[in-house]
């Protein structure tokens, strides 16, 4: 009997350890993903004519430094663009003529939202939005349009340069 007691409360006392580990994780995923918009940060939104490569979590960054993160997303039904839900720690003051941009890291690199303060007397609050945007630029789109431009430039100098006919009378 007294040997059954103890395999119950080691059992216990591994099970108690288990959940108190879950807890903490819990609580800590929760601070560091987009749950956390609390008395630490503050809200603004953002319509963008092209927001491909940004998702809820996306990092908002100021001179390359994290200062939030994206927190919801969705299609404005009036304009057809993409409203995003910026969450910004409450230190950063930005100016009220503050530009927002969707960047990327690299050619291979992860999208994320560059802000760039601008220089109103007056700072941004809980619900403004930013009005200065710039949408993602596709890079592939960007590749065949270079190649396709090179192909045309080609065939007008060509053009240009070949003789004039002359009409016989």
């Amino acid at each position: 009997m007294t040997a059954l007691f103890r395999q119950n409360l080691i059992e216990a006392i591994v099970g108690a350890l288990v959940v108190g580990i879950a807890v903490v994780f819990v609580l800590f995923s929760y601070q560091r993903t987009s749950g956390n918009v609390g008395a630490d940060r503050y809200r603004v939104s953002a319509l963008f004519p092209n927001a491909t490569g940004v998702a809820v979590g996306t990092d908002v960054r100021v001179s390359g430094i994290k200062v939030g993160s994206v927190v919801d997303q969705s299609l404005d039904p009036d304009t057809f663009q993409a409203r995003l839900g910026l969450s910004i720690d409450q230190r950063i003051k930005l100016p009220l003529d503050s530009s927002a941009a969707i960047t990327s890291e690299g050619i291979l690199g992860g999208s994320y939202i560059s802000l760039t303060p601008g220089g109103d007397s007056e700072m941004m609050r809980e619900g403004d939005e930013i009005l200065d945007t710039q949408g993602s630029v596709d890079l592939m789109t960007l590749i065949g349009g270079f190649i396709n431009q090179t192909g045309k430039s080609e065939d007008k100098a060509g053009a240009a340069s070949a003789p004039a006919e002359t009409a016989a009378p």
